[in-house]
């Protein structure tokens, strides 16, 4: 099959990225299984194991599609009047009245299903290149955007002080901050690493106790969630959006309460390292999520639609939800 993948952001992603990494393991993984991969992305982008088609940002990526392609898969919006067969990944939250494509494949069964479809594929990422370790376990980590409400960094920071002696690791954010008004953290048992790289999150996360995420939002994946678990750490976060599907009972607790997770927290030695690492490897790998995006593809390109209907957010959702001390 010839497949064209798109990016709205440069590859290789060089510190932590969302999108581009998931697009950078799917088209590996294609590249792998025997396909011939493109990938339509920004001037400047490199790619050992497929061909760039480098472009613009004021460009129509229409022009830059050969015509012997067999599915152009994007991950940021769909031009209009496209003749090739194609599908969309939306791999985040969308407005109240945002115009979603048929062809629309979501990033988990929740986020699916609160715009009334039921077309997901789960994130799967590349596990040969992350390092892992035997050594000893201490303190916790955070991974994510920090400056952003809903992922409630704040939350994080409250629960782990909860926990004598606890120490926590910000990957993602600054000890001052000021991008959703003025915060700043004085604890010296919070450390703050800013934007990381791949060897400096993963040694980082191979020595942590857990992940502390409780976000105030319907989160649509989370790939700090996945990473965090092939490393050993179970999840200590909110039970909203993709959460409950993706950490059962045997990889972490999930709460709306602070000092519920806090407990959960100062008892993290009760779930298993290698039990939490099996788990990530088996269900979110890039082979996995290939598999299943070449299903879609296949539906598509015989003329099927992904849903019957475009999909839409069936209700307005809180701009933060529940948190309690």
């Amino acid at each position: 099959m010839n497949i064209i993948i798109t990016s709205n952001e440069r590859l290789p992603a060089l510190l932590y990225g969302g999108s581009p990494r998931v697009v950078w393991c799917l088209a590996k993984e294609l590249s792998l299984l025997g396909h011939r991969v493109q990938l339509l992305a920004p001037s400047g982008s490199e790619c050992p194991f497929a061909d760039v088609l480098p472009y613009e940002p004021r460009q129509d990526v229409r022009e830059l599609i050969p015509p012997d392609v067999d599915i152009v898969h994007f991950n940021s919006g769909v031009p209009k009047a496209m003749q090739s067969p194609y599908i969309f990944t939306q791999h985040g939250n969308v407005l109240p009245g945002e115009s979603i494509d048929r062809n629309t494949v979501f990033v988990s069964k929740n986020h699916a299903a609160r715009h009334g479809s039921e077309s997901f594929v789960h994130n799967g990422l590349d596990w040969q290149d992350a390092a892992q370790s035997s050594l000893p376990r201490c303190d916790f980590h955070f991974l994510g955007k920090a400056a952003w409400r809903k992922k409630n960094v704040r939350g994080a920071i409250a629960a782990t002080k909860e926990v004598p002696s606890a120490r926590l690791h910000v990957l993602g954010g600054h000890r001052l901050n000021f991008s959703m008004g003025f915060r700043f953290t004085a604890s010296s048992r919070i450390s703050f690493h800013g934007m990381t790289n791949d060897h400096q999150k993963y040694e980082i996360m191979s020595r942590s106790q857990g992940l502390v995420f409780p976000v105030r939002w319907h989160e649509p994946f989370g790939l700090a969630i996945i990473e965090s678990m092939h490393c050993g750490c179970p999840v200590f976060g909110t039970p909203y959006g993709s959460l409950p599907e993706l950490v059962p009972p045997e990889v972490g607790l999930l709460s709306s309460s602070q000092s519920e997770l806090a407990t959960a927290m100062a008892d993290a030695d009760r779930w298993d390292p290698a039990t939490c690492t099996a788990y990530a490897t088996e269900y979110f790998n890039s082979k996995r999520m290939a598999l299943a995006y070449l299903e879609k593809y296949e539906r598509v390109i015989n003329g099927e639609s992904l849903n019957a209907t475009p999909p839409t957010l069936l209700k307005p959702e809180e701009k933060l939800l529940p948190w309690y001390p």
